[in-house]
């Protein structure tokens, strides 16, 4: 549809507006008295015969979406569903007739009318009384091509929401996750807390942070890319031994169909548990979610059927390497025969990357996108793992998990570091890597090493990303179709 087209019928509608207005009709009231909604009537009268009338009077209230028969008969659709509307000139006085020909499709009416069933069994308020509620002076899209142009559909998601079944569907499911893991962490005793979105010192994950200026105190501040050190900062402060915080996080990166500047991320902590315990909740929160999102744990994503239940199968990244590139990292000493044998697979790394940096160069290249069935994938090298306890067998590696769904992460958890020396020695080295050039490395927090030594208990830590998991669930493409508002480049 053209803008000349949208011209026009715009001044239709706005004629159409003035003409109500010469009838006494205000097109913008302030409220309107529903006593019910189209599936609950549909629920209500599910035994309600053909060819019958009730004396039950309902006022229902929605968007006008199909006029036929000269307005004789509407499609009224709400959140819930639809309900058919049957405006008749013996129910209704002539003002309400001439209301009725000033209707167009978008219009949001309400209507209170008498319960009944057409003889085609199509349930059916007999309208007694009509009244606009908000005129639409833009036409919606074609009802038979729908929103077909992807852009316009994340650009203008109230017009995708009100054609696309499928779309409010979508987030009505992203809703559901949400709430079926909040639920369930309260259950289990987590408290719900807040951490802040503006840090002076961006940390807990290895990403570039967006800069912002606060005028009165002088200084740059940083959208978080993580909540992790204020948890922490809480489980030191004995809030609760069972923390957990559902919130934005912000990442100046790239954009990509699993990649949003803005997320949405669960990051809990447990004290008194490691790692091992945050695999079971992890596998018992996405199976939860799944049941929320579609009655199963067993879903279909890209036309892959795949099993969510419990328990998982959990792997070395070390092994994995070997398993699917014949290299076995573990016999390799040094970052030079590392390097060396990621190239030998034609991975470039810089030539300061070290041992750990270079498995998972190689996992991440090779490995992760095989990873279709869920994984826990363990044994993270510490060179990339700066708040993770070091394994107990190998201090090359850490105390650290990654699962992986459809060949991505979609949870990442540790044993978390609680000695605040080692702490402070692994900031160091994140340190002396963003000197060299590594801008996601991690910044020196001494307040929270300063904590730290105040006394943190032993603790397993969570994150799992609400976008990509809900992604998962509905079979979703792009993480554009969870997130209502993505993020997009302005036009023009």
């Amino acid at each position: 549809m053209t803008g000349e087209d949208d011209n026009q019928f715009r001044a239709a509608r706005l004629e159409k507006l003035a003409q109500l207005k010469a009838l006494g009709v205000d097109p913008y009231p302030y409220a309107f008295a529903r006593s019910a909604e189209a599936a609950a009537l549909e629920q209500r009268y599910a035994d309600l015969a053909p060819d019958s009338v009730t004396a039950d009077r309902v006022a229902v209230a929605g968007r006008v979406r199909a006029i036929r028969n000269g307005g004789m008969f509407i499609d009224l659709h709400d959140s819930s569903g639809k309900i058919q509307i049957f405006s008749d000139k013996k129910l209704l006085s002539e003002p309400q007739l001439a209301l009725v020909r000033l209707l167009d499709l978008g219009d949001i009416i309400g209507v209170e009318g008498i319960v009944r069933r057409t003889r085609r069994g199509e349930l059916t308020v007999n309208a007694t009384g009509i009244t606009v509620l908000a005129k639409a002076l833009l036409p919606l899209p074609e009802k038979y091509h729908g929103l077909a142009d992807v852009e316009t559909r994340y650009r203008q998601r109230y017009l995708d929401l009100i054609v696309n079944e499928d779309s409010r569907a979508v987030l009505r499911k992203r809703s559901r996750v949400i709430a079926a893991i909040r639920q369930r962490l309260v259950e289990r005793g987590f408290l719900e807390v807040e951490t802040p979105m503006l840090q002076a010192i961006p940390g807990g994950a290895a990403a570039k942070p967006f800069v912002t200026y606060h005028n009165t105190l002088d200084i740059e501040l940083y959208l978080r890319i993580s909540p992790e050190l204020f948890l922490k900062r809480l489980l030191v402060g004995g809030l609760s031994d069972k923390l957990f915080e559902i919130n934005r996080n912000f990442r100046n990166e790239g954009i990509s169909p699993r990649h949003n500047p803005e997320f949405t991320l669960l990051e809990l902590y447990q004290a008194y548990v490691d790692y091992e315990a945050m695999m079971e909740m992890t596998e018992h929160l996405v199976t939860e979610a799944a049941v929320a999102a579609g009655g199963t744990t067993r879903i279909t994503y890209g036309g892959k059927a795949i099993e969510l239940a419990a328990p998982w199968r959990r792997a070395p990244m070390a092994a994995l390497v070997l398993e699917h590139t014949g290299i076995d990292f573990l016999a390799i000493d040094g970052g030079v025969d590392a390097r060396a044998a990621a190239r030998r697979l034609g991975i470039e790394l810089a030539d300061t990357a070290g041992w750990g940096h270079a498995l998972y160069a190689v996992f991440n290249t090779r490995v992760e996108s095989l990873l279709i069935e869920p994984i826990h994938v363990t044994g993270f090298p510490r060179e990339i793992s700066p708040l993770t306890k070091a394994d107990r067998g190998d201090p090359r590696l850490t105390e650290r998990f990654e699962s992986f769904i459809n060949g991505w992460e979609v949870a990442n958890a540790y044993s978390e570091l609680n000695d605040p020396q080692d702490q402070l020695a692994r900031f160091q080295a994140q340190m002396h890597e963003r000197e060299l050039g590594d801008e996601e490395a991690q910044r020196l927090d001494a307040d929270f090493v300063a904590a730290l030594e105040y006394g943190m208990p032993p603790a397993g830590g969570l994150g799992i990303g609400i976008d990509r998991l809900v992604m998962l669930l509905t079979d979703s493409p792009s993480i554009r179709d969870v997130i209502a508002f993505p993020t997009l480049r302005p036009k023009g």
